[in-house]
């Protein structure tokens, strides 16, 4: 970066490298408007950059706070916690770190699939508590040849269809439009997809375009045989809706990666036995945080030299 130490806001808690790699080029204030409101209101003039996370929210009031702000940088291929809008009536630019965490989504969304399917983590309490010794344990869902859809078909959304071609399974999806180049069928909207697919995997981005896109009628349609896999934000799918068609039995089970208001989890959810839960850990691998801790260092550096940005947000 510049010779000169830029000042910068970090909003959420970050990986120790990132937070390292920050500390040796710039100068860090860690939470400090959650913190120390009197202090950040000192220090709010000085701030050029703000860090977050996929999580974080960076909504238009704080940044009317910053009057020094050049960049957003986030640590998160989703950024729906930014007022990009009101970053860009200043000119601010927003940047995130799309393609270096496309493989660990795409392995835990076919690993979580695998997992509501084969009942793989009921079967793990099954032999623990002893109950192998009673008896066999009910047989489970088939994978391998079943019917795929993917709510998405973005770099994520391909990679995961590109896995379940290796289980022979039969590939659909449904976004914006069609993709031309790829040979997956398209359906115009996620309730025609559910009901033509035996696994619903949600991949699409967050924020309110598409909250609550997995509502009741699209559950409806994927049917009592039908799986719901969530590995994108918790606010695309309607929670309520899922936990009353779980319990209902409209659909067959689910497996959840991420949840409307984490780390919450609601008590019915942890309840049930049909469904399996993880704790938003996608891109979860040390190895793909790192790559994403170097993206959003880098852009960050990139802004301070006076060169393009690496991965700025979609316009």
């Amino acid at each position: 970066m510049s010779v000169e130490r830029p000042e910068v806001l970090v909003v959420a808690p970050v990986m120790p490298f990132l937070m390292d790699a920050l500390r040796g080029a710039a100068t860090v204030h860690d939470r400090l408007h959650l913190n120390d409101p009197a202090a950040f209101a000192a220090a709010a003039p000085r701030i050029r950059a703000v860090v977050a996370t996929g999580e974080s929210k960076v909504p238009a009031e704080l940044i009317a706070q910053l009057p020094a702000l050049e960049m957003i940088t986030v640590f998160g291929v989703g950024y729906d916690g930014v007022d990009v809008a009101a970053a860009r009536a200043r000119g601010i630019p927003v940047t995130h770190t799309p393609g270096v965490l496309n493989d660990d989504v795409a392995d835990l969304a076919l690993g979580l699939l695998i997992s509501a399917a084969r009942r793989i983590p009921q079967a793990d309490r099954f032999v623990r508590g002893g109950e192998w010794l009673k008896g066999p344990i009910p047989v489970a869902r088939k994978v391998a040849g079943s019917r795929l859809g993917v709510v998405g078909m973005g770099r994520i959304g391909q990679a995961i269809a590109q896995r379940a071609l290796a289980f022979r399974m039969d590939v659909a999806y449904t976004a914006r439009s069609p993709r031309a180049n790829l040979p997956y069928t398209y359906h115009p909207d996620a309730a025609a997809l559910a009901a033509a697919v035996d696994f619903l995997v949600v991949i699409t981005p967050g924020g309110a375009a598409t909250r609550g896109l997995i509502d009741a009628k699209v559950l409806q349609a994927l049917g009592p045989q039908g799986y719901l896999v969530n590995v994108a934000r918790g606010s695309v799918v309607d929670q309520p809706a899922l936990i009353a068609a779980l319990q209902a039995g409209t659909i067959a089970g689910a497996a959840l990666d991420v949840f409307a208001d984490e780390p919450h989890v609601p008590a019915e959810l942890l309840a049930m036995d049909n469904v399996v839960l993880t704790p938003h850990i996608g891109s979860g691998t040390r190895q793909t945080r790192e790559a994403m801790a170097q993206l959003t260092f880098d852009n960050l550096r990139a802004h301070f030299a006076g060169e393009p940005l690496l991965t700025p947000v979609p316009a």
